[in-house]
């Protein structure tokens, strides 16, 4: 059995990763060697990973929601891509958090869904919001479907209801939270599965609440409670500029890994307020160093205006769409000030995004493979100046990014959450979403098409110099990240799906 000194989110995955992994080359792992926490992911995992190549999702019984549109898209960009095992990646993947991770249902007589991430029985904001983004443009197809996502955003209001800085909350609410959160140094609530404060878990459900309505036209899941979510969320991100003191949020959790704690009694380090918003940690669940996180900024900016359209346009709350129109309005003059720094390059200097700053002077360079990142930034359309994102981007994707790695199986960003050497799947999809060029495009299909090592599924992250050793073989965000990035490929250069890779 694992201890409780050595559970924490990354450890229980590693687990799974190492036993998925071990089946896939040497027979199935046995799972009661597992830790029982985890045994039923676990099984679910293996189950998943050890059907036959093309035969990868589970049988058509076992899936938990099954929509028309999605199997029709599923038939039509299969149809058009001529590399075939990309199409089968792509059979696998596009479908997978539909197969495999929604729990659809009603509270109160209307729709509820919980989006677990895949292996771990608990809803991110963050990536459940990701997570069935994809299915979006398919909704006016498919009225099942868009009562499925109108469940997840009611779901992500009922959340936020109970707490606006937690990142993660029980499929069940009713459930004791995530086992390596249970002697957290914080203020836990009934329902929360883990209590990382990120500033991007409040800038998602936005982003899903307006890419529903400009895509189905619908305004139901947009009622008071929803209302009062959003206000609160505005009124979070407010009391985070820390105007006027840390304010109430603070964090502590016995570990032996330095990012999954704050410093400073649990607030994290010291910020000068200039008008950024803090974070506690990032999208990769780490710690911040800084707490000024710029692509979370950059994000909000972008989160708040789509909130204020709403307000106006749907709520008829001018007071909320004011608030949040100015406070994006303030933001995004402060990352003008504060996030802009300079680097040399060649043998001259131009500027770039940040990744992490304080206020004080302090700038941290680097950028990580989840998203929100400085890589991310267009996919969001979260980037302010186009040229600066350029050289950021030309930063991000070269060795003067410390958490950009390059071997014989790839190239690409990972970050401390894997540690040194682990490309992360995810930051080649972003950079081929966000490329203008088909040469780099062609090049992230075909590093990504060989990271799947024959499991027919994306990962977490894998070895620079070996696509065999990966983490997480049943991460769904990634699996339908991937759909979305084949779609789009299929749409605009179908020319580079002909034949992938060598």
């Amino acid at each position: 059995m694992i201890s409780r000194m050595q559970w924490s989110r990354r450890g229980v995955l590693k687990v799974m990763g190492a036993a998925s992994a071990g089946m896939l080359v040497g027979g199935r792992a046995d799972a009661q060697t597992i830790a029982e926490p985890v045994g039923q992911a676990l099984s679910q995992a293996t189950t998943i990973a050890a059907v036959p190549w093309g035969e990868r999702r589970p049988k058509v019984g076992d899936r938990k929601f099954r929509s028309a549109a999605v199997e029709a898209q599923i038939a039509r960009v299969s149809a058009k891509t001529g590399d075939k095992e990309m199409a089968r990646l792509f059979a696998n993947c596009y479908p997978n958090t539909l197969d495999t991770t929604v729990e659809p249902g009603t509270w109160e007589g209307k729709p509820d869904t919980a989006v677990v991430t895949g292996d771990i029985a608990a809803m991110w904001l963050r990536d459940s919001s990701a997570q069935v983004w994809p299915y979006l443009p398919l909704l006016k197809e498919d009225d099942a479907l868009r009562g499925l996502v109108e469940g997840v955003i009611r779901r992500q209001t009922r959340c936020l209801l109970i707490d606006t800085y937690a990142n993660a909350f029980m499929a069940d609410l009713n459930a004791k939270p995530l086992p390596w959160s249970v002697d957290d140094k914080t203020e836990m609530k009934q329902g929360v599965g883990e209590r990382k404060y990120e500033l991007d878990s409040l800038c998602y459900p936005i982003r899903l609440a307006h890419g529903y309505w400009k895509q189905s036209g619908d305004v139901k899941p947009f009622d008071a409670a929803w209302q009062k979510a959003m206000t609160l969320v505005v009124q979070t991100m407010r009391v985070q500029q820390r105007k006027d003191g840390v304010g109430p949020y603070h964090f502590q959790r016995t570990s032996p890994i330095a990012t999954e704690t704050l410093p400073g009694n649990g607030y994290g380090n010291p910020v000068r307020p200039v008008g950024l918003i803090a974070s506690g940690f990032r999208p990769s669940d780490d710690a911040c160093v800084f707490p000024f996180l710029v692509p979370s900024n950059l994000f909000a900016v972008t989160s708040l205006r789509q909130l204020a359209v709403m307000a106006h346009a749907v709520l008829k709350d001018a007071e909320l769409a004011r608030e949040a129109e100015s406070l994006a309005g303030e933001v995004e003059g402060a990352l003008k000030q504060y996030a802009v720094v300079k680097v040399e390059q060649g043998t001259g200097v131009e500027t770039i995004w940040a990744y992490e700053v304080d206020g004080f002077g302090s700038q941290l360079l680097m950028d990580d493979a989840n998203v929100p990142s400085l890589l991310g930034l267009p996919y969001l359309e979260s980037s302010l100046d186009a040229a600066l994102y350029a050289r950021t981007r030309a930063f991000v994707w070269s060795a003067r990014n410390p958490w950009f790695f390059k071997g014989t199986a790839g190239e690409g960003v990972g970050g401390p959450h894997e540690g040194k050497d682990m490309i992360w799947p995810m930051s080649q999809m972003v950079y081929a979403l966000t490329s203008q060029s088909s040469a780099e495009i062609g090049h992230a299909l075909a590093m990504l098409k060989a990271s799947s090592a024959g499991t027919g599924f994306m990962h977490e992250s894998y070895d620079r110099n070996d696509v065999k050793k990966f983490t997480r073989p049943w991460f769904a965000w990634a699996n339908t990240l991937f759909g979305e990035l084949i779609v789009k490929t299929v749409a605009t250069r179908p020319e580079l799906l002909a034949k992938v890779g060598a």
